[in-house]
């Protein structure tokens, strides 16, 4: 018996030194981190927008952390195969990615990606691209009204061009329909560039287009209205939707993220490190000369925006498949 007693004391003992030592071996790794080098994701083509921004962070992360920061790339299906490669991998801090949003919450709303939107951890969003709609400087539609006024006479005959279905684009075109009871055809391209040059080609009737994009070729085109809560600097005499009446506001949020069950600590790492880069005013000031819109949102304030605008889009696919 009392052998018995001593065995099963050896053996609690030891299984106590295991998750001491298991502990102690995790808050030496997470207080040490990084010790090696970062692959910083992106799941869009290279020179694309989540590639200009990542090599634009590539070499401060670098400064801040004091490691080799390796952008890398898994594109295909829209993001969704980086976004699954992403939530499959060890939580060590070793592998980040970058996120876009709305994509994240959309594409699981809507088939299996091999990923969940909650799986993924936000570090921080650090970048908002207003999206707009736009015609040609000779189109016949001088503001929002003459437009909506067309699209509800002939339903179906005009055209907005956008960026892939179920998209940011798609999914403004769809909100604006809802809202004002009008009625568009809406032509999906594989991506920003093509379906600029078919706007500018005259192959579409106008666009819901990104901010940046939208101002490279200010010179040739007339924006209607802008999806956001303010004007944007970019184009001061274009009206928000809001003020015409219409409460649409629309983006792709740029961000960054870590695969599910991250320890807090490489998470606050990562997170000062990117704040520290989304804060510095000489990166704002580029961000907003190229177009965008600048974000410092930490950790927290990220995971609370994903959640809201979850509960937004959840509503309106329920209304699309009505």
């Amino acid at each position: 018996m009392k052998r018995s007693k001593w065995y099963a004391m050896l053996a609690l003992w030891i299984c106590l030194g295991l998750v001491v030592g298991s502990a102690v071996s995790v808050l030496a790794q997470d207080k040490s981190y990084p010790t090696k080098s970062i692959t910083y994701l992106t799941t869009f083509n290279p020179g694309g927008q989540s590639d200009r921004e990542a090599r634009r962070q590539q070499p401060l992360l670098e400064n801040i952390l004091g490691q080799k920061v390796i952008v890398d790339y898994k594109v295909g299906g829209g993001g969704a195969l980086g976004w699954s490669e992403l939530v499959r991998s060890k939580p060590d801090g070793y592998l980040i990615c970058g996120i876009n949003i709305p994509h994240i919450i959309i594409q699981p709303l809507q088939q299996e990606t091999g990923y969940k939107t909650e799986q993924i951890v936000p570090v921080s969003i650090f970048q908002r691209t207003p999206l707009a709609l736009a015609v040609l400087k000779d189109s016949p539609y001088k503001d929002l009204k003459e437009l909506l006024a067309a699209a509800k006479a002939k339903p179906g005959e005009i055209s907005i061009g956008g960026s892939g279905t179920f998209s940011g684009h798609h999914i403004a075109t769809l909100r604006l329909q809802k809202m004002t009871g009008s009625k568009f055809n809406y032509v999906p391209f594989t991506g920003a560039a093509p379906q600029i040059t078919a706007f500018l080609g005259g192959h579409v009737n106008a666009i819901f287009g990104n901010s940046d994009d939208l101002v490279k070729h200010s010179d040739n085109i007339r924006v209607l209205g802008t999806a956001d809560d303010q004007r944007f600097f970019g184009f001061p005499n274009t009206p928000t939707f809001k003020e015409s009446g219409i409460d649409l506001a629309e983006s792709i949020d740029r961000g960054v993220g870590l695969p599910p069950n991250t320890p807090e600590p490489i998470i606050k790492t990562l997170e000062a490190a990117f704040l520290k880069i989304a804060k510095d005013p000489a990166i704002q000031e580029q961000m907003k000369k190229e177009g965008f819109v600048p974000l410092a949102m930490g950790h927290a304030e990220s995971k609370a925006h994903i959640a809201k605008m979850t509960a937004i889009y959840k509503d309106i696919i329920k209304d699309i498949k009505k």
